[in-house]
Parts: C-alpha cells; sequence; structure tokens
C-alpha cells in the first residue's frame, strides 16, 4: 500500500500562525510539504491561492481534497485525523479533556493572542520593516499581557501545563508569539518575572518538535518532512 501523500503547508516559518501549524504536524508525526508564498510578490493575491486562501493570508493548507485556512482549526483537524500517531494526546482522548484543552485554546485566542500580536508586531517586525514604533500602543498591551500571565501563573501553580498535567495544543498554540517575545524583544520579563510562567515556558519552548520549527525559521527554505 502506497504511504499517503504529504500534508502541503503555504507559507514562510516566521509567520507564527505558520509556525502552530508546523509544530502541530511535527508532535503528530505527519509528513508535511512547506511551500513559500512570497507575499511581498503578491502571490497570496493570485486567484490559484486565493481557491485555498480566500483571506490571502498564511497559512494555506491542503490535505488530498480538502483545503483549510486558520491555524488553530487546522491544528485541531490534525489532531483529530491522526489521532492514532505521534503524540496521541495532544487534542485529548476523551470529551472532558478535549474541553479542557479548548477552553485554554479558547483562552489563546481570545485573550493571550491580542495583545502579544500587537507586541510581536510592534518590538519584533517593525524595526526589521522600519516602521516607527508606536510606544502608547507598546506601553497598553504589555499591560494586557502582564494581567493575562498573572491568570496564567495562578493556574500553573496548580497543574504543570494549562490544560493539566500533560503538554497539549493549548500549550503548543502559545508557542509563536511567545518565542518571539522570550527570545526577540525587551519584555522577555513579562514571562521570566512569574516562576509558574517561567517554568512552564522553560518547558514547552525545549520540546523537540518546537526546536525543530525554530530552526526552520532561522533557515526558512522549502521542504519536506
Amino acid at each position: 500500500m502506497a504511504a499517503p501523500a504529504p500534508v502541503k503547508v503555504y507559507g514562510p516559518p516566521l509567520s507564527t500562525a505558520v509556525a502552530r501549524v508546523l509544530a502541530t504536524l511535527l508532535e503528530k508525526n505527519v509528513q508535511f510539504q512547506l511551500l513559500p508564498v512570497n507575499m511581498a510578490k503578491g502571490e497570496h493575491k493570485k486567484p490559484e491561492y486565493l481557491k485555498i486562501q480566500p483571506f490571502g493570508q498564511v497559512p494555506a493548507f491542503e490535505d488530498e481534497s480538502i483545503n483549510l485556512f486558520e491555524s488553530r482549526a487546522i491544528s485541531k483537524y490534525v489532531c483529530d485525523k491522526y489521532a492514532n500517531q505521534g503524540n496521541k494526546g495532544l487534542f485529548g482522548t476523551n470529551p472532558l479533556e478535549k474541553a479542557s484543552i479548548d477552553q485554554w485554546l479558547e483562552a489563546e485566542g481570545q485573550n493571550f493572542n491580542p495583545p502579544s500580536s500587537v507586541l510581536v508586531f510592534q518590538l519584533a517586525f517593525a524595526p526589521r520593516m522600519k516602521i516607527k514604533q508606536d510606544e502608547n500602543m507598546i506601553k497598553l498591551n504589555e499591560a494586557k499581557l502582564a494581567k493575562v500571565l498573572d491568570v496564567y501563573e495562578r493556574r500553573l501553580g496548580e497543574s504543570r501545563y494549562l490544560a493539566g498535567d500533560e503538554f497539549t495544543l493549548a500549550d503548543l498554540s502559545h508557542l509563536p508569539n511567545s518565542q518571539y517575545l522570550v527570545n526577540g524583544t525587551n519584555v522577555a520579563e513579562l514571562f521570566t518575572s512569574r516562576k509558574n510562567v517561567e517554568r512552564w515556558w522553560d518547558e514547552i519552548s525545549s520540546r523537540e518538535s518546537w526546536k525543530e520549527v525554530v530552526e526552520m525559521q532561522r533557515s526558512p527554505s522549502p521542504r519536506n518532512a
């Protein structure tokens, strides 16, 4: 029986959303092909790309005849379709586990992601793009993120990871933005000044799957895995 064709992921690994999908695929031991999208040349606006990503963003994802385009939805799909391989508990193995993971995924998407994404852009990307930083925006979102991390500090004093005592998609989803903030900006103290958050960050960022994503970000060339 022929091996299944690798899934296709469109976009650069430097994208936080693309990085989320890549980390999920690596945790689940799913073969994938990473395909570049040159947004500077407008490739994301071409009709053939808009067929699989109607908003012209990254990532886009193909698995045979299936097209998906939102990183958290893609990650859940990968976990469910490939439930019996790789990290089998990444999205839980029963309804209660899945609900616990889902609520912390919602917390990431609704509470952590908005301020952390602003800080990633203002502190990590704006200088590279020669865009003037907005100091008021930075201060406002530092304060917002600090409040979120205060909640995480309490939670992580009760359990090893956000959804319990095992690493799950809820933790993984925080890796892309946190990577930039801890290692590439001057706001790392938001994480390192909180004992439980720092311990959690050290654990999740040390996973082999994430270290491989970081290596791909350092040399972002098309690849099969």
